[in-house]
């Protein structure tokens, strides 16, 4: 069921009313979960996102699930531009480490 603590009138655009509803409803961290595992898959491409069991982001540090020793070890190596990468395009800074397991 749709809530609003305040009245809306015509003025307030769709962006604003929406916002005020994802912030009321607190629906944000699901929002960001799904936009984190989007992201991940549109930015590693279809190979590595074949490999990946789960993503998941607690606090500022997102962890990613691989079936892979191999590539786990490779991507080790360039945790710092994947991290400014997904950041990009999330476009805010919300990773600051990532955990590859």
């Amino acid at each position: 069921m749709m809530k609003f603590s305040k009245r809306h009138n015509a003025t307030n655009s769709i962006d604003e009313v929406l916002k005020q509803f994802i912030n009321e409803n607190k629906l944000a961290q699901g929002l960001d979960k799904i936009k984190i595992q989007e992201t991940w898959e549109e930015m590693m491409g279809s190979n590595i996102a074949r490999y990946t069991e789960k993503v998941s982001l607690k606090g500022d540090t997102l962890t990613v699930y691989l079936t892979s020793s191999v590539l786990r070890e490779e991507l080790g190596y360039g945790k710092d531009k994947i991290i400014k990468m997904l950041n990009e395009m999330l476009g805010e800074e919300q990773i600051k480490k990532i955990k590859l397991l």
